[in-house]
């Protein structure tokens, strides 16, 4: 497929009356959290596919639940604490956990309703059976009751639950049983409730033989951890009866909360709070649909919930689990077909990378083309002799990291290496710790940013000896310094030898360590300094060049859309005659369509195969264009409570690309684009009464794999 030039991109949008100013008072905002369940909708409407492999199906409901599962630790804590809150003010209110748990049970429902019903089927017209312990033969339960024994049973302790066995912490996420028995315990007395942890370390799915314990191994039959104990729970409490018992999982707020201003040092702190994040406020709790009244009351009692935060599910209490099945079945025919991006088609294997910038910019499109690029920039500069420093951010890099591997090299070699690790990365914050602490402990000079903001900027400046002068380079990204989800993700990544955006990056690095005042920066906007106001002043020349009858454009591709400042810009940009194209992954809070407010504003949200992550930023006045690249969204809390960067392309042929690429290429995506409408819903591309001629109904991400997949 060829990539379509910018305009026309989208069937022009009525021309609309101009209107006043637009001001909190005539927007309406959507819902934030509200648009991010409308996202996971969007999700798991790829788990409803049938022409997507089975596995991947699969694996997309184990996204949502993993989504929903940050969304429940990070989100719902204010809206359940709303009710017997005394702020008047507050946006939470007993009214919002009502409709939010209405939603989040309806999508919970049609997860468990899609697993059940038509995954599950599809799985076993391939004979892959996850069998439960009802439908076991003979031979196939010795084999469990073997498992158990060997493997499950040394790492049980019931708990018996009574005044000196108060009942357990119980870690976030975990997966427990609550029993309830009868008969009197070894002392002669009546507590009839126990609880069993299920241990982590053990795989929630294993392969069973199809023929018991004297089977080949070869076959396709699973059975669930939870149901091999479930089937053995009553040998746990000899002398007393089973009966009534659930499964039950407690989700709980997990966002940590430090106070940068009254600590001596940071990573101590953290660390400290790592250690209670596992037990924080409760906020959800799921259990299996057959659990009693009691067990379920006593469990809401014990997590101080309402009725409202129970959730009853009709299969395995964690689907996020389920992702183990994925790797288990491994069957190439049930999964996409395997992608390799090529090595980045502006650079030459084997060619030095600072003899190539020399020559100018380098952008990298990933995972079309591979982060592998990006990694042998910096191998080499570890192994070039000539290289005295390098310095770099790090958000998330994981816990596995031949970028991390070859910033040790580089200390060992003698080079300056200084990091700048963001340890409040939410959910990565251990790994950036173990990381700092690494990095220290070999002489590198690490650094945590700036009191208050997380560093989200993604650099890599190399300072070179070249004759009598030193020269820079500089490596900036929309994504994370991580070849794991580099694969798995859509980023620009940007190298440069301009010496202006170079120095620019070189004095945000002596900033962020110093904490001295920042110089005037020539190519980089700079969060939480200028790039908020910069962007509003982008927007608001538009909108005046609208009013005086000049063609205007606005096109911005981001994951999150909730800054008020920001949107407001638009809504007003748009009423004088702007004409803007949005694409926005999730939350978008800015309605598009509305007839008198939004009527030039065009909102639409790329679910693919891969998860869209790249930030572009184009502004066009007649024949003069911008683009931007950042690593920020345009939220408030990247705007003004992050270190956030945004870069201008000056390339004409990189523009240009990236504009194709990143922009023209999703505006006329006709299969995994989803159009915001006007009451605030989204409706799927080819699911319009008047679906779009088939030579239009392409994706953007499989053109793009087309046009740059390797040889596998």
């Amino acid at each position: 497929m060829l990539l379509m030039p910018l305009s026309p991109a989208l069937p022009a949008a009525p021309p609309a009356a101009p209107a006043p100013a637009a001001t909190p008072a005539t927007v309406q905002f959507l819902d934030r959290d509200h648009s991010i369940l409308a996202f996971n909708e969007r999700v798991l409407d790829w788990a409803r596919r049938a022409e997507v492999p089975l596995l991947e199906r699969l694996r997309y409901l184990c996204i949502v639940s993993s989504n929903l599962d940050e969304f429940f630790e990070v989100r719902a804590a204010p809206h359940l604490t709303a009710p017997g809150a005394d702020d008047a003010k507050s946006a939470y209110s007993a009214e919002s956990f009502k409709v939010l748990s209405s939603m989040a049970h309806g999508m919970v429902a049609r997860q468990y309703s899609l697993y059940n019903d038509e995954l599950l089927p599809a799985f076993a017209q391939r004979g892959i059976h996850i069998v439960s312990h009802g439908d076991r033969t003979t031979a196939q339960r010795r084999w469990v009751k073997a498992y158990f024994e060997r493997e499950v049973r040394p790492l049980l302790i019931p708990v018996g639950l009574d005044p000196s066995h108060p009942f357990p912490q119980v870690a976030n996420k975990s997966l427990n049983f609550i029993v309830r028995l009868s008969g009197r315990d070894a002392f002669g007395r009546e507590n009839d409730i126990a609880i069993v942890k299920v241990p982590r370390v053990l795989p929630r799915f294993i392969h069973m033989p199809s023929g018991g314990d004297k089977g080949s191994g070869k076959g396709k039959l699973f059975v669930s951890l939870s149901s091999i104990i479930r089937a053995h729970l009553a040998e746990l409490f000899p002398g007393r009866v089973v009966g009534q018992f659930s499964q039950f999982r407690v989700t709980r707020h997990s966002d940590l909360a430090v106070d940068e201003d009254d600590v001596k040092n940071l990573r101590t702190a953290l660390r400290q709070g790592l250690e209670q994040r596992h037990y924080g406020q409760a906020v959800r709790l799921e259990v299996s649909a057959s659990c009693s009244e009691h067990l379920s009351g006593f469990l809401l009692k014990q997590f101080n919930l309402p009725t409202l935060a129970l959730y009853r599910v009709h299969g395995p209490v964690n689907l996020v689990r389920l992702t183990q099945l994925v790797d288990l079945i491994n069957d190439p025919k049930l999964l996409f077909p395997r992608h390799k991006g090529c090595y980045p088609t502006q650079l030459q294997a084997g060619q030095s990378f600072f003899d190539r910038l020399k020559q100018g910019d380098v952008a990298i499109h990933q995972p079309f083309e591979s982060f592998d690029g990006v990694l042998a920039f910096l191998r080499e500069a570890v192994n070039d002799p000539q290289v005295l420093s390098i310095r770099q951010t790090i958000y998330r890099t994981g816990t596995d990291s031949e970028l991390m591997v070859l910033l040790r090299e580089a200390v060992r070699l003698g080079k300056e290496v200084t990091v700048v690790v963001e340890l409040k990365a939410r959910f990565d914050e251990e790994a950036n710790i173990n990381w700092a602490e690494m990095l220290e402990s070999i002489g590198a000079q690490v650094v945590y940013g700036v009191v208050g903001l997380k560093t989200h900027a993604k650099m890599l400046l190399v300072t070179r000896r070249e004759g009598r002068h030193l020269r820079r380079y500089a490596h900036l990204s929309t994504g994370n310094y991580n070849p794991r989800t580099a694969r798995l993700y859509t980023d620009i990544s940007y190298l440069s030898a301009d010496p202006l955006l170079t120095l620019d990056v070189d004095n945000v690095f002596v900033h962020l360590a110093s904490q001295s005042r920042l110089p005037k920066l020539h190519r980089l906007l700079l969060a939480p300094f200028h790039l908020q106001r910069r962007l509003v002043e982008k927007i608001d020349a538009l909108a005046e060049a609208a009013r005086q009858g000049k063609d205007s454009r606005i096109v911005l591709k981001m994951n999150a859309l909730t800054d008020e400042a920001l949107m407001l810009a638009l809504v007003r940009a748009g009423q004088s005659g702007v004409k803007i194209d949005l694409i926005v992954r999730g939350a978008c809070m800015l309605p598009a369509q509305v007839p008198g407010v939004s009527d030039n504003i065009r909102v639409r949200s790329i679910i693919g195969r891969f998860l869209e992550h790249s930030r572009v930023f184009y502004f066009r006045c007649g024949d003069e264009e911008t683009l931007l690249l950042s690593s920020a969204d345009w939220m408030n809390r990247n705007m003004l409570r992050r270190v956030e960067l945004a870069w201008p392309v000056n390339d004409a042929v990189i523009r240009q690309r990236l504009i194709d690429e990143c922009l023209v290429a999703y505006l006329h995506d006709g299969l995994d684009a989803w159009d915001l409408q006007a009451d605030g819903s989204y409706l799927r591309v080819d699911a319009r009464p008047e679906p779009a001629p088939s030579a239009a109904r392409h994706g953007a991400q499989a053109a793009l794999v087309a046009r740059y997949s390797a040889p596998l």
